[in-house]
């Protein structure tokens, strides 16, 4: 078969796949009549993360998707492209309500639709979401209830505070906005844990009752708002000091009515045992904001580690790639490694592996143009690139992840096992001529090709910029020396409190020449190396901020009101 026909039979199957779509639907409609389908899914308290398989499975299948505005984002990443979103499009806020969310789960669901609705925690203990189950039920719509982590459960878990020990101790759960004289007095004459779902300014008011029903001023308790995601913040105080808490700690009533929080009260709330037990608020870069100068494609698996050490990162690209001037070199070459005139062929980038797949693509071609050539990749995120291609490589360093440590691993020609002596070596304009010096060393005929261009990309929005510029950002990871010029030429240079990390000498030096003090040095010149060096420098900074029992902070809570001066 050749690649033209392989490519128009692949072409065929995704059309055949694509229309097994309709008939899922049309079954769907099949077995459950005129009315649709719904779905009451958990969103848990916050963290994406926290989603069951189940609750990832019924988000991608439904076609309306009502979820409630905290948790619209957490689930909308995991629903299909094109599914309804009503409640979101809603122009009027008022209508935006918990009876605007049930008119439209019940519009939708009539008309045939299989209907998400999704709420934060749990939808058993969602008193809008039971009633919209009873109006399903009243008019014979089928439903299906997917459990979630609940508010009460997962927020403590995250905070480091266990609801119970091994002697079990009795915990009972109360929502301040429903509970009467009779619940604080059945809590306030027990020794159980409690856990109160509250807002910031109802916090002192639940103290109190505890107090008034009988529970000593001096009983433990912690407060977590923003729970489970990064913006989490957890105080540790008594029943009689948390209003004092407040005060030191400048907690001021918000303008929305009140910021949601879990409040529990307990000897299992003690500030010596929660210390040791606040896993999620101790990783290294808990809530800092990370400029991660790369496009979100690049940075995927590097902002995803930063994620796991608790950082917030934000993709911002400063380079944009484009085709070459004159694309007859690439041209040639791509024809020339389909007609056996290469006996490797080197890929540097993930650009670069993106650029020759277009090109195949352009010419009907796919992975197995590749059989019988050798292929070498600089690095892990390249060979992942490639493999997602079809492609398995040959050759990835198996030390440092550079042109150099390529060079290391990479045998010299040899006329006797090697029957062409030629490398086709995909590269960017700007790229510097290490690989090339070593190959031809090597014994190597190379054919250096542009495949694409490297231009400074468009600023980014305002916003981000006064963010780089103000202090907003708590630290910036620079990949290269490229990544330092066009970040400070589209969006102006960082502020002096952010923390400054390079991933090599000479992008450092480029930093230090645009008057950056370098905070951070990668001990390899690795992406995820350098995040790891991050996370250190925040442990490090961490621990020392402890041990002189001064309170911990951001970067990027420690703005000076002078910037940086240029060396």
């Amino acid at each position: 078969m050749s690649p033209t026909t392989a490519h128009n039979a692949t072409a065929s199957a995704g059309t055949t796949a694509g229309s097994a779509v309709p008939s899922a639907q049309a079954a769907h409609r099949h077995f459950y009549g005129a009315n649709g389908h719904v779905t009451f899914l958990g969103a848990g308290p916050g963290d994406p993360g926290l989603l069951t398989l189940r609750a990832v499975e019924a988000l991608s299948q439904a076609d309306v998707l009502v979820a409630d505005p905290e948790v619209h984002d957490v689930v909308r990443t995991h629903a299909r492209a094109g599914v309804d979103t009503p409640l979101q499009a809603v122009a009027d806020e008022t209508s935006a309500t918990a009876g605007g969310a049930a008119d439209l789960v019940m519009r939708a669901a009539r008309s045939g639709k299989r209907v998400v609705r999704a709420v934060l925690g749990d939808p058993g203990l969602d008193a809008g979401a039971g009633q919209e189950m009873l109006d399903c039920a009243t008019e014979g719509i089928i439903f299906e209830v997917v459990p979630g982590v609940a508010n009460v459960v997962g927020v403590p878990a995250y905070a480091g505070v266990p609801l119970r020990d091994a002697h079990g101790t009795d915990v009972r759960f109360i929502d301040f906005r429903s509970a009467d004289s009779r619940c604080w007095t059945e809590v306030g004459a027990s020794d159980a844990t409690v856990v109160v779902s509250a807002t910031l300014e109802t916090v002192t008011a639940a103290a109190a009752e505890l107090v008034t029903a009988g529970r000593k001023p001096d009983t433990p308790l912690t407060v977590t708002v923003a729970g489970t995601t990064t913006r989490q913040r957890t105080w540790s105080a008594t029943l009689g000091s948390i209003a004092q808490t407040f005060k030191q700690a400048k907690v001021l009533p918000t303008a929305d009515g009140g910021q949601p929080a879990i409040v529990v009260v307990g000897e299992r709330s003690a500030p010596a045992q929660r210390d040791r037990l606040a896993w999620f608020e101790s990783k290294p870069l808990f809530g800092w904001n990370v400029l991660v100068p790369r496009t979100r494609e690049q940075a995927a698996s590097l902002s995803d580690q930063l994620r796991s050490y608790g950082a917030v990162p934000a993709e911002v690209p400063t380079i944009a790639v484009e085709p070459p001037r004159t694309p007859q070199q690439m041209e040639r070459a791509v024809k020339g490694l389909v007609t056996g005139r290469y006996e490797w062929i080197a890929f540097t980038s993930v650009n670069a592996v993106k650029a020759v797949r277009e090109k195949f693509e352009e010419y009907g071609l796919d992975a197995r143009a590749f059989a019988g050539i050798k292929v070498a990749a600089v690095g892990d995120q390249t060979a992942k690139s490639l493999v997602e291609f079809g492609v398995k490589p040959d050759l990835v360093p198996s030390g440092e992840q550079s042109a150099a440590g390529l060079l290391e691993d990479w045998p010299p020609y040899d006329p006797v096992f090697d029957p062409i002596d030629r490398v086709f070596l995909p590269r960017a304009d700007i790229a510097t001529e290490t690989l090339v010096a070593g190959l031809i060393e090597l014994g190597w005929e190379v054919d250096d090709v542009t495949a694409y261009r490297t231009v400074r990309a468009s600023p980014p929005p305002a916003e981000t910029r006064e963010m780089i510029k103000s202090g907003g950002f708590d630290a910036v990871l620079f990949t290269s020396s490229s990544t330092v010029r066009n970040l400070v030429g589209i969006a102006g240079k960082p502020h002096n409190v952010t923390v400054i990390a390079c991933i090599g000498p000479a992008t450092a030096k480029t930093a230090e020449e645009h008057g950056l003090r370098v905070d951070v040095l990668s001990p390899e010149p690795s992406v995820h190396r350098l995040a790891a060096a991050l996370a250190e420098f925040g442990t490090a900074r961490r621990t020392a901020a402890i041990e002189a029992g001064d309170p911990v902070k951001r970067p990027s809570e420690k703005r000076p009101t002078r910037r940086r001066a240029r060396t």
